[in-house]
């Protein structure tokens, strides 16, 4: 009997450090010169110790070359001093929102390649590296522009709907008033009118 409760408490143990759970964007398109946020946020099953979590961005990139390292956090940011990412990789999370997002500034074409994002909360530190496969593009693809013309053309329909109501409430208001005038007008005479038998 001890001895399964010996195994029950080892077990869960295990289970209870290998629960980091990473979340990522698998793609990612971004036009030439601007500037991107890398989404990656994450779940713990320990609970978040500020002191000891650390997060760590890589880059693979998609010709031959070596991985290289794009950001680290550890209590507070650490970009990097040297590379090709150096005064580029901008911290953009929140830990305690479980967020370890990094924004890449003016994005290259030599950044076409493989993201990775590790996140380590001891005793948390086993489980699964998000990747996100990122492409720089000369022009916004057709999806994209899409998408933009639509939020455009859907702002400005609201904005045209909201100011054809507004018009038709003023002038329903000032039909209203202007019947009310011509009523009062028309009872007015009525009123003043004298009985032409009395003296």
């Amino acid at each position: 009997t001890v001895l399964c409760w010996v195994c029950v408490c080892v077990c869960t143990c295990m289970l209870a450090v290998q629960g980091m759970k990473v979340y990522t964007s698998s793609d990612v398109e971004a036009v030439n010169g601007t500037d991107v946020r890398l989404k990656c946020t994450f779940q713990s099953s320990a609970s978040i110790n500020l002191n000891s979590i650390t997060v760590s961005w890589s880059f693979r990139p998609l010709g031959p070359g070596r991985e290289e390292s794009v950001f680290y956090y550890h209590m507070k940011a650490y970009p990097p001093l040297e590379g090709r990412f150096r005064k580029r990789a901008v911290w953009a999370g929140d830990i305690m929102s479980r967020d370890a997002s990094i924004i890449v500034r003016e994005v290259k074409f030599t950044y076409n390649g493989t993201f990775s994002c590790q996140i380590k909360n001891p005793p948390d530190v086993h489980g699964n590296a998000g990747e996100i496969r990122f492409r720089v593009v000369h022009t916004a693809s057709f999806s994209e522009l899409l998408l933009l013309a639509l939020a455009i053309g859907g702002a400005i329909g609201l904005v045209v709907i909201f100011l054809v109501v507004f018009v038709s409430c003023r002038r329903c208001v000032k039909n209203r008033a202007r019947q009310r005038h011509a009523e009062v007008d028309q009872e007015s005479p009525r009123k003043e009118r004298k009985d032409p038998t009395a003296w």
